[in-house]
């Protein structure tokens, strides 16, 4: 952790929602007038696309069907921490993009799937903003979740996990339900082994819980909306937050522990405009403190 060089880290599956909360976080830097240097945790997988098909094929080839993204052979656990411990301390580090689709790529004249070269992060950024599968990974190799000022988990329920996942491959991917579903189930060793231990690290969590039945998700036709949920947020130390404050913003909010507020999932982005304003208020004077005393 670092008071001149502050990090926030935003983990979660693929499927999580994590995006979603990215843009409320690039809204608060936007009218904070926040310089952030933002991180695609997808830049940190070792492979690119036709890289991962071959060693897929290979993998099955010797039996292994839980070659996945989520594990550590597939990424680069040691550069994350490194580029981590760097800006912690210096404020540098190197970067890349992993483009996703042809739009990413026309810019670069590259192909989909591949990534761009390494750069180094801008000399004038104010914190750095992480967003992908391993923000909080702890391994006896590496500690990632001890480098973060601010750690958020985005943790869906299990099965509104799969239902956003299947629907964004399918709709936005091209893919069917089997190849989705053999994704999931080739993954489950590693999500269990790699992602889901992460959430004992986050600072927060939110969980959002559908209101409707999605018991069979490899089923369900539509993603349940906003309205058609409820978000459990859990603060692992909740001192210093405003509990009463935040009941009295977002209606229809309750206390279901005392580290525990639950909110419509409407409600959700003004929840956490109000709870992590503050946050980076507190991060930029403690940076402006913290330079001004060299």
């Amino acid at each position: 952790m670092s008071a001149r060089h502050p990090i926030i880290a935003i983990t979660g599956s693929s499927g999580a929602g994590t995006t979603s909360v990215t843009r409320t976080f690039e809204n608060i830097f936007r009218r904070e007038g926040v310089r952030a240097a933002t991180i695609e945790g997808d830049s940190f997988h070792r492979y690119d696309r036709k890289d991962m098909k071959t060693r897929l094929a290979e993998a099955e080839k010797q039996g292994n069907r839980n070659f996945s993204h989520f594990g550590p052979e597939n990424n680069l656990f040691a550069e994350l921490e490194q580029l981590f411990q760097s800006y912690g301390t210096t404020g540098t580090g190197k970067r890349r993009k992993y483009l996703h689709n042809d739009e990413e790529a026309a810019p670069y004249k590259q192909e989909a799937g591949t990534f761009t070269p390494w750069e180094d992060i801008p000399p004038d950024t104010q914190l750095l903003f992480y967003e992908g599968l391993h923000g909080a990974v702890v391994t006896p190799e590496v500690d990632i979740a001890r480098h973060p000022d601010l750690l958020i988990g985005v943790v869906p329920v299990i099965n509104l996990e799969w239902v956003q996942k299947l629907w964004r491959d399918k709709k936005q991917r091209g893919y069917s339900t089997e190849a989705v579903t053999d994704t999931i189930l080739r993954r489950m060793p590693d999500y269990v082994n790699y992602i889901c231990p992460q959430f004992t690290h986050t600072h927060v969590n939110f969980q959002r819980v559908p209101m409707v039945d999605t018991s069979n998700p490899f089923m369900a036709r539509d993603i349940p909306s906003p309205d058609e949920s409820m978000v459990v947020i859990r603060f692992a130390n909740p001192k210093g937050i405003d509990f009463q404050y935040l009941l009295s913003m977002v209606h229809d909010s309750f206390m279901s522990r005392a580290n525990t507020i639950v909110v419509p999932g409407g409600k959700m982005e003004l929840a956490m405009q109000l709870i992590f304003t503050p946050f980076i208020w507190r991060m930029v004077e403690r940076q402006r403190q913290a330079l001004g005393a060299l």
